[in-house]
């Protein structure tokens, strides 16, 4: 009985925060469907009217919708494979004895704790910058022509940027995961002759299995949402070159004012972004099992 009254009690303490939660993510989610069946433009109002499914038919059909579903697999793609491989060989340099490690691990982790805008107009501005950026000025100094980044290889550059950003939760993932292996498997192996690439391969790797698809889960679930970088850096040109889904939302909602066509855009992404989640969840389940 005392069991039961302590149950009832937490879950009388918890509903409000359960209920604010729901309210939260219930109330947008519906209005956005809601939306999404109607033919609504901000720049027409009062004419708004029942459109069916006409705003996913538009959203899907359109050529650019096929372009940014592209992209948001390339970015996210390119960002896991650097990161994870990044991830690895850093968190492996991390794990060695260094003059001053703490210093140097607090210097990896750093871009981590930086803003995804403040990030990417640093890239923009200082190391980008076809004139007076850093690549420019080692391009010159090499006699070579100075690349115009964001304008020859927009994609590419975003992927660089959001890369730079995340490279640090992976290897402080990793890094954790490493070190709780222990020392005398390693040991052991190395009186079996195993060599540094044998002992990457059979005992390192295996044991970080974990924490390395623990990160592909938790990236790709915020790299499918990817923005800031591609607003302040490319717009997500040159034409579609640059653009995600996200930012497709976005340009339909809040440049073109189509907010019927937007808010379709946005259930697609947010069954897209399901879809990946569940497949990845129920990866990282059975991993956990093994």
């Amino acid at each position: 009985m005392a069991t039961t009254h302590t149950h009832s009690a937490a879950r009388l303490m918890m509903a409000p925060s359960v209920i604010l939660l729901l309210a939260w993510m219930i109330v947008p989610l519906t209005m956005t469907v809601y939306f999404s069946f109607l033919r609504y433009n901000l720049l027409m109002p009062g004419t708004e009217e029942f459109a069916g499914f006409m705003n996913y038919r538009f959203f899907l059909t359109d050529p650019a919708f096929f372009d940014a579903l592209a992209n948001t697999l390339l970015l996210v793609g390119g960002v896991l494979a650097i990161t994870v491989i990044g991830g690895i060989a850093l968190a492996l340099l991390l794990d060695q004895p260094m003059f001053g490690q703490g210093i140097v691990r607090i210097l990896v982790i750093a871009p981590f704790f930086i803003m995804p805008t403040v990030s990417a107009l640093v890239w923009k501005n200082m190391l980008m910058n076809p004139v007076n950026g850093l690549f420019a000025w080692i391009a010159k100094s090499l006699g070579l022509q100075p690349l115009d980044w964001l304008a020859v290889a927009p994609l590419t550059s975003i992927i660089i940027i959001v890369a730079w950003q995340w490279l640090p939760f992976a290897t402080l993932i990793l890094l954790t995961a490493l070190q709780s292996l222990d020392e005398e498997q390693k040991e052991a192996a190395e009186m079996d002759g195993a060599g540094p690439l044998s002992k990457l391969a059979y005992i390192i790797l295996p044991h970080m299995a974990r924490a390395i698809t623990v990160v592909i889960l938790i990236e790709t679930i915020f790299l499918l949402s990817v923005f800031a970088e591609i607003l302040v850096t490319t717009n997500g040109g040159p034409g579609t070159q640059s653009t995600n889904i996200t930012y497709l939302v976005y340009a339909q909602a809040l440049l073109q004012f189509d907010v019927g066509g937007a808010s379709a855009g946005g259930i697609v992404a947010v069954v897209l972004a399901n879809i990946v989640a569940f497949f990845l969840i129920r990866l990282i389940g059975k991993n956990l099992e093994s």
